[in-house]
């Protein structure tokens, strides 16, 4: 087995299929930037400011009156249909992807919400009795692209952590053979294997101290400044740092087994997860 943890897939590209073990799993943040929402939210904005100023209900609900002029009435239609094509096209994408992979979710939530607007607008533009429903298109399109913007911010930050993490393991290891120290690549180490940890070293992987006394910096791991007193029978985590004392450590877990390992599975998992439940995979899982 490969003791090695991979680097964290990189979120400012586009995302592969996370698949997860579960069919037809998605990514839902496929192709998606942060450059890309913050883009389509700035253009998206400006193009909804005169959808409102010329929306008859908005001014009436504000109480002003938009400059007339010939066509003034068609400029809501003008620039609703462009905040549709250019700032919606992001989520009627992903909607279709969703219903293609039999798992419907918050993009598709938001297609059917911006085209059913859209549509109605458009037929109330070009004659059917009613009220047209542009401005309102426009403001949801805004704010949902806000929104993803956001979220792919914190998606990012939540990537470059994964990053560091997985850069916290050394390369090499000190095995002990006996009373002979070879310096070892972490993705040959096993299960059982003795290894030792001198001050100030990052440990190599998962293991329990056989012998030696110190404190050990798990402030990557847990979030606690403090070292914690590492003793003979002590558990100890791949990835943390070694304080001034040396230690023996029999490795119980390397490679993806380890708990930084772990740590950085779950956050991409919760990274690509959809949004909506899917009730007939949990039936699958429990039958």
């Amino acid at each position: 087995m490969n003791a090695t943890i991979p680097e964290p897939r990189d979120h400012h590209h586009a995302m592969s299929h996370a698949g997860h073990g579960e069919p037809g799993a998605h990514d839902r943040h496929e192709g998606h930037s942060v450059a890309m929402f913050r883009d389509r939210f700035w253009i998206t904005l400006l193009l909804s400011i005169p959808t409102l100023v010329w929306s008859g209900m908005v001014q009436h609900m504000v109480g002003f009156s938009a400059p007339a002029f010939r066509g003034s009435l068609y400029v809501p239609a003008f620039f609703g249909t462009a905040v549709y094509l250019y700032g919606g096209s992001v989520f009627v994408k992903g909607g279709l992807r969703e219903l293609r992979d039999r798992l419907p979710g918050m993009m598709t939530l938001i297609s059917l919400a911006i085209t059913v607007a859209f549509v109605f607008s458009l037929a109330v533009t070009l004659g059917y009795p009613g009220e047209a429903l542009w401005w309102e298109l426009a403001s949801l399109v805004t704010i949902m692209l806000l929104g993803h913007w956001i979220e792919m911010r914190s998606i990012s930050q939540a990537s470059s952590a994964l990053r560091e993490l997985a850069r916290l393991l050394p390369s090499t290891a000190q095995r002990l053979v006996g009373e002979t120290i070879e310096d070892v690549a972490i993705s040959a180490l096993r299960d059982g294997d003795l290894v030792l940890v001198r001050p100030g070293a990052s440990v190599p992987a998962d293991g329990i101290v056989q012998s030696g006394k110190s404190d050990v910096n798990e402030s990557m791991i847990t979030g606690e400044s403090v070292p914690v007193a590492k003793v003979e029978g002590a558990k100890v985590i791949a990835g943390t740092v070694n304080g001034s004392g040396s230690l023996r450590v029999k490795v119980t877990g390397t490679g993806e087994r380890t708990a930084l390992a772990n740590i950085m599975r779950l956050v991409e998992q919760a990274q690509t997860s959809p949004l909506v439940p899917k009730p007939w995979l949990t039936a699958q899982r429990s039958s």
